[in-house]
């Protein structure tokens, strides 16, 4: 039977958890637990669930890269689980993320809410993903870790196929 090896294109399916068994991602359409994050809007991030298997050059960084390596040596069927310790994820909790800002500097047409996702420009007109954690009638908290900052994952991850 035909083992996946650096560069061959694969899919894949898996389910993502936290160490309290959470689902936060999955690629099993029958994956009883629904997935606990909606999307958060970024494109990449991992943390939103998928409909069916997920496709990748094993080698080229397209999912984390134990992950990746995992698969070298696999199987169509087989199944390993790999887990990836926070800061290899999406790296430690870092309070310097949180900050407030005046809501005078909140455009008129914004109505924040605690739990919402919003951009910000920086400085160098870099695109800073933020998620609103609590509002008052004179500032507004926001904290731009990524919502799974801290977390240990765990990844079941099935070989599907090789392409």
């Amino acid at each position: 039977m035909a083992q996946a090896k650096k560069g061959d294109r694969v899919t894949i399916n898996f389910i993502g958890t936290l160490e309290d068994g959470t689902v936060f991602d999955t690629t099993f359409p029958d994956t009883e637990s629904a997935c606990s994050t909606d999307d958060c809007g970024l494109d990449d991030c991992g943390c939103c669930c998928e409909s069916g298997p997920m496709e990748l050059v094993i080698g080229e960084d397209d999912f984390f890269t134990q992950i990746e390596e995992a698969l070298i040596g696999m199987a169509p069927g087989e199944k390993k689980v790999v887990k990836i310790p926070a800061e290899d994820a999406f790296g430690d909790y870092d309070e310097d993320k949180v900050f407030t800002v005046p809501r005078s500097e909140i455009p008129d047409d914004i109505y924040p809410e605690v739990g919402q996702e919003l951009e910000l420009t920086g400085e160098d007109d870099e695109i800073i993903e933020v998620t609103v954690i609590e509002v008052d009638d004179e500032q507004i908290t926001l904290d731009a870790n990524h919502p799974l900052a801290g977390e240990d994952l765990s990844y079941e991850v099935e070989l599907y196929e090789i392409l």
